[in-house]
């Protein structure tokens, strides 16, 4: 069994649902996260959903970071898209600006950048469109973190264009036997069970492995979990994941020291 990390970072994608801001659940969420991924314009949110969900974070220390995705608001930016590298680049990099705007208005600071949806996961193979979003971000600003998926080229990519990085990994979805993600298309992509994903956290964390669709082993180092805030009965996953972690020592804080 691998020694258990001092620390670790537990994220989650906010600022997409304005209803879940409006209900508390979102609210819920940062008690048990350490980071927030904000939307900021493209698949989801606006300057509105911005400054509420900073604000948030802000009471409750949370990291904050961007989250940009394809602007097809249609399918919650999901839907793999054919783009240019050009067409890529000015997109996140509108976005991230636009994010960046309304942190300084809030006196926040934008410490991360994470791809979304299929702009992410096509970037997990595409060492075109990951170098693309890098640029995109390089344009703005290049003293940021770049958060990728554990394992897979998008990091090299993002290391290459002089960014540092973070590996992630996911609680509440589960991975095919080449370490990528289970398509949404198929109903098993989702862990809704919060014990099932505290379970799969704790071994990526103790153990340095997942278990993947097939029942295989998959290696997996990460700096920091995701659990997705559109998951349904995401605060209860959340806050087990969280109590899962700390039960077995891991200190949870955020990417970059304050």
């Amino acid at each position: 069994m691998k020694s258990v990390p001092l620390k670790i970072d537990l994220n989650c994608d906010m600022g997409e649902m304005p209803e879940a801001i409006a209900d508390g659940r979102q609210e819920a969420l940062m008690r048990s996260i350490t980071s927030a991924n904000v939307a900021c314009g493209g698949h989801a949110g606006d300057k509105e959903t911005m400054r509420l969900t900073m604000e948030q974070a802000l009471r409750h220390g949370v990291a904050i970071g961007a989250h940009p995705g394809y602007a097809d608001r249609e399918n919650f930016g999901r839907l793999e898209l054919n783009l240019s590298v050009v067409r890529v680049a000015e997109s996140v990099f509108e976005q991230v600006r636009a994010l960046s705007a309304v942190a300084e208005s809030c006196g926040a600071q934008v410490e991360h950048v994470k791809p979304h949806g299929a702009l992410y996961n096509q970037a997990v193979r595409d060492r075109e469109l990951a170098a693309a979003i890098a640029a995109g971000v390089a344009r703005w600003r290049r003293d940021v973190l770049m958060v990728g998926l554990a394992g897979s080229p998008m990091l090299d990519v993002f290391r290459e264009a002089g960014f540092h990085v973070a590996a992630e990994a996911f609680a509440d979805r589960r991975y095919e036997p080449d370490g990528t993600l289970r398509s949404r298309k198929f109903e098993d992509a989702l862990i809704r069970d919060p014990r099932e994903a505290a379970r799969q956290a704790l071994g990526m964390v103790e153990r340095g492995f997942v278990t993947a669709s097939d029942g295989s082993e998959v290696a997996l180092q990460a700096q920091t979990i995701c659990i997705h805030g559109d998951t349904p009965g995401a605060p209860a996953i959340a806050a087990e994941v969280r109590r899962a972690l700390r039960a077995a020592g891991v200190t949870l804080g955020g990417l970059v020291e304050r």
